[in-house]
């Protein structure tokens, strides 16, 4: 069970390479049960210059889960649970683009939905709510990353559009030149599941994308191989906590005042009714507020 915390705004979900934070102080590590099943890994819970930051391992410590396993529900439905407001992102990725060479920054605002194998939705089984995802990034976020991107010296990016594949594999030629003719920008494997469920839990998320390759479009580089995107991931990791404790100094005390925090308000098209109660129950966390 959960230990309470209080005001624990910021959440950040490390992605490969980033399984834990550097610099978090008065450490906690919680396991935070949900109706969706364990998250995973335990959250770690810290201070960073006196602000309380809840932090998990996208794919557990050891890199243990593939893409399309992750269990999503429960890591949105846990940084809910914990109270977290505003989620950080930070994502392994592939460049579309000759401008975003590998050790560079993105700060997404689109993304393309290329998966086949995702939980995507809170709302099943008798419950159905349409969230808006015209905009999937919360700007108000992303424009904070930027800033403190800026200020961390790293060499970043505002906008762009990142394509969600299913992995685990790397994609193929075709699909890489495919993708460039589309205009998309970036390539990855988990984000937009986790941007789509932030969404329903009405937390604002945001990306920090992380260039680890050139794709295998790029023909003047060798193709994509582990042992390449290691080596470059161990160079943005640095840079992306840098970024994180920059990112909390500025979030310090502010509250969310965008769309993010009310997503569902007219979201939920299901008559309260005939809403089965357990399943009332099960979602209250989420839909409470509007629903009894």
């Amino acid at each position: 069970m959960a230990e309470r915390f209080e005001d624990i705004n910021i959440g950040v979900i490390g992605g490969s390479g980033l399984y834990d934070m550097k610099g978090l102080k008065n450490i906690t590590e919680v396991i935070v049960e949900t109706p969706f099943g364990m998250t995973s890994d335990n959250i770690i819970v810290g201070e960073i210059d006196g602000q309380q930051i809840a932090f998990l391992a996208r794919h557990g410590r050891g890199h243990r889960i593939n893409p399309s396993n992750l269990p999503n529900r429960a890591n949105i439905y846990a940084f809910k649970k914990l109270g977290v407001k505003m989620l950080i992102s930070v994502s392994a990725c592939g460049s579309l683009k000759e401008e975003y060479a590998p050790g560079s920054m993105v700060i997404i605002d689109q993304f393309v939905d290329r998966t086949k194998h995702r939980n995507d939705t809170f709302f099943e089984g008798g419950i159905v709510a349409h969230v808006s995802m015209a905009d999937p990034v919360c700007n108000d976020l992303a424009d904070v990353l930027f800033e403190a991107g800026k200020e961390a010296g790293a060499s970043i990016h505002k906008g762009g559009t990142y394509l969600n594949m299913e992995g685990p594999q790397f994609g193929t030629r075709a699909e890489s030149h495919l993708y460039r003719s589309w205009g998309i920008d970036v390539v990855g494997m988990t984000n937009f599941t986790e941007a789509r469920l932030a969404r329903e839990a009405e937390i604002c998320y945001a990306t920090i994308a992380m260039v680890s390759d050139y794709d295998c479009w790029h023909e003047s580089e060798e193709e994509v191989s582990v042992e390449m995107i290691i080596a470059v991931l161990n160079k943005n990791v640095e840079m992306g906590q840098k970024i994180i404790r920059i990112a909390a100094g500025k979030l310090e005390g502010k509250e969310p005042k965008c769309e993010c925090q009310s997503a569902l308000k007219y979201a939920i098209m299901t008559n309260p009714d005939v809403i089965p109660g357990d399943l009332k129950k099960k979602l209250n966390l989420l839909i409470g507020k509007y629903i009894k």
